[in-house]
């Protein structure tokens, strides 16, 4: 427990530090890749140089910081963040580099006013949330070791199969090398990828598992990604497995983690409603299929937001869904659909997804809501299921990239 002197000072330098809170991070990864270059490997430099990871790591600072005299509130986050550090192979020997660099960022950043009292209050903060997240971790780290087929750190996997699923959009199925079991997963779980770049050293990516468990392989959907900043290159990681990862190719793969996930063994009969944007469909597809290979009692709805049909993927499969034998429905609409689109049945309706489609399609008052795409998009689905007024506790949801909250995305 933090100390009542400890609470008190965090509580009273939190505005400050909330309106430095960026320059703090961004003045913390500049001092850690300079101290301690070897923990660059475990950051996407795509969202460095783009600002996301500054941003999230700001907004969790704050978060922590306003919730400091009621922990529990953010355990929630803890467990997001010691999935993803596990995912990575993050270390209790890492956690001290963290907290040097980031009390020498916030020296650096508030001058004078980070008297020795205020620092110390700091290092005692973050390292009572070190310690809960190593506690996590290790339990977590020993869960994927007794596994059935799990493992701890990276494994060699062979590409079995790769399929187009559309312009930007490939499958890779992926078996252990070596022969031996699968570990099961949770759907809604991802993967960790680590590649050997030829020409760009980087760091692991995270891919969301696309089908759903017990096929005797794992299956990663993967897009084609863009330029995050005008100057930055195309992602690497996606681009490079696109481009020269081939069927019998070796990749090496870290054991399912995440926390957003679904148990599809639960007998509940509230409707569960999907909105997918882009390549989001990946967790919500393992979701809704896991469901229906349990013949899950609840109605199922499945939306689908692409650009068009040049860009999207895995129609065949959401289509598919309502062909189960449960209570499944789908729905799809382009933003911007190609000619004959709409009049060919590639999609149900052009425009966005908005309060006004979900209303008319989904039974609001009582689904439990899942949505996963891009920012901007997921920004938009959570001001629409607040516009309908529901509630927090029956909506759920997953960022690709670094985690920020919907309204930063918003505004």
């Amino acid at each position: 427990m933090l100390s009542d002197k400890t609470i008190q000072i965090i509580k009273e330098i939190t505005p400050a530090v909330a309106a430095n809170a960026e320059a703090i991070t961004v003045r913390f990864y500049e001092r850690m890749f300079a101290g301690n270059p070897e923990v660059k490997v475990f950051f996407n430099q795509a969202h460095q140089h783009s600002g996301g990871q500054q941003r999230a790591l700001a907004g969790a600072i704050c978060a922590y910081f306003t919730h400091i005299d009621n922990l529990e509130v953010l355990l929630p986050a803890v467990e997001l963040i010691a999935q993803k550090h596990c995912s990575l192979g993050i270390q209790p020997e890492h956690y001290p580099i963290v907290g040097k660099h980031l009390l020498d960022a916030i020296g650096d950043v508030m001058g004078d006013a980070a008297t020795p009292e205020i620092v110390e209050a700091v290092a005692e903060a973050y390292g009572l949330l070190a310690e809960v997240c190593i506690g996590r971790e290790k339990d977590i780290y020993q869960q994927q070791a007794a596994a059935e087929g799990g493992w701890n750190g990276f494994r060699d996997f062979v590409v079995d199969r790769k399929v187009a699923e559309s312009e930007i959009v490939t499958s890779f199925y992926l078996k252990p090398a070596d022969g031996g079991a699968l570990a099961a997963f949770a759907p809604g779980q991802y993967i960790t990828v680590r590649l050997e770049h030829p020409t760009t050293p980087t760091s692991p990516r995270n891919y969301s598992l696309s089908d759903n468990p017990g096929n005797g392989h794992y299956r990663i959907t993967v897009k084609r990604e863009p330029a995050l900043a005008a100057e930055a290159p195309g992602g690497l990681i996606s681009n490079y497995l696109h481009d020269h990862v081939n069927i019998g190719d070796t990749i090496q793969v870290g054991p399912p983690c995440g926390e957003f996930t679904i148990d599809p063994s639960e007998a509940n009969p509230q409707p569960i409603v999907f909105i997918a944007g882009g390549i989001g469909v990946t967790p919500l597809l393992s979701m809704a299929k896991s469901l229906v290979a349990a013949k899950t009692p609840a109605p199922i709805y499945f939306l689908q937001a692409a650009r068009n049909s040049a860009v999207h993927a895995l129609a065949g499969e959401v289509r598919g869904l309502a062909g189960s034998g449960c209570d499944v429905k789908t729905q799809v609409v382009y933003d911007a659909p190609l000619e004959g689109d709409l009049n060919s049945g590639k999609c149900d309706g052009h425009g966005l997804v908005t309060a006004e489609l979900l209303r008319s399609w989904a039974p609001i008052a009582e689904a439990r809501f899942y949505f996963c795409g891009p920012s901007p998009f997921m920004a938009s689905v959570a001001d629409s299921l607040k516009e309908l007024g529901v509630d927090d506790s029956r909506v759920n949801y997953e960022f690709f990239g670094p985690k920020q909250q919907l309204q930063t995305v918003a505004a």
